[in-house]
């Protein structure tokens, strides 16, 4: 049983003492492709592309300036130690001892504009493009289109060493739409996070997001790899909601937490 999460916009750039241990990104040849397009563009062009500040366009035009191959402990970072947004507050990578990196290295998959997938020890060098991200390549107008049948077909290759060829999917849509379900070689159960108010219940973006990087988290410590276990995910008041559910989409629900600084 595989998982995907999305990446992060925000990075945690600090130097880390956590584990010495890192991989190659898959896909390096085709990061350096887009970031070799990228750095030709005016920090304009990467404003209005991106859709971000004149701050955030210089900065990640500094960034795909400095991006450099042989990456190295000393130039880049372990990928899921290095992102640092509402997921990873929920992931808490920091927390993992050796073997819960081992088993996230097996079992664990980041989804990239950049660089495709990415397995939580990957080296990374900063960056910022979502993929969503209308990009013009050779292979079409859009990330999608440069990405193609790439990130499917490498996931294809880690389900095979699976036991359970099934992939969970807590990534956002914007990023599992990188994904061909239909050609995978496995299922795809997708956890879905509700909140409960005024007896209604919906689905509120920041704490879906933390609750994927919980039930991500979960599943790395407590070595989860069937998926008849993942309704067993009870962590910050969810509970499964089996009526609500079907064999491809889970649904766990939970009474809304009062704002910040409220009871």
């Amino acid at each position: 049983m595989l998982t995907v999460l999305s990446p992060a916009k925000s990075l945690n750039l600090e130097p880390q003492k956590q584990t010495s241990k890192f991989s190659t990104p898959e896909f390096l040849d085709e990061a350096e492709t887009l970031v070799k397009k990228l750095r030709r563009m005016s920090k304009k062009s990467l404003r209005e592309l991106m859709g971000i500040s004149e701050d955030l366009a210089e900065l990640n035009h500094e960034r795909f300036n400095q991006w450099a191959r042989p990456f190295s402990t000393e130039n880049a970072k372990q990928a899921a130690l290095m992102f640092n947004g509402d997921v990873y507050q929920g992931l808490q990578p920091e927390q993992f001892k050796a073997r819960d990196l081992a088993f996230a290295q097996d079992h664990l998959r980041i989804l990239s504009g950049l660089y495709g997938v990415l397995r939580p020890l990957d080296l990374m060098q900063a960056y910022r493009l979502e993929m969503g991200t209308s990009l013009t390549t050779r292979s079409g107008n859009s990330l999608y289109d440069f990405w193609g049948d790439k990130i499917t077909d490498s996931l294809n290759r880690e389900l095979e060493s699976h036991k359970q060829p099934e992939l969970v999917n807590l990534a956002s849509n914007e990023y599992f739409k990188s994904v061909k379900p239909k050609l995978l070689a496995g299922s795809v159960i997708t956890p879905v996070f509700k909140e409960i108010k005024d007896g209604k219940s919906r689905t509120i973006a920041l704490f879906a997001k933390q609750a994927r990087g919980r039930m991500a988290a979960w599943i790395i410590q407590n070595r989860i790899d069937q998926p008849d276990q993942l309704s067993d995910f009870n962590l910050d008041g969810y509970e499964f909601q089996a009526d609500e559910s079907t064999s491809a989409k889970l649904t766990f629900s939970r009474p809304q937490p009062p704002p910040v600084g409220k009871k």
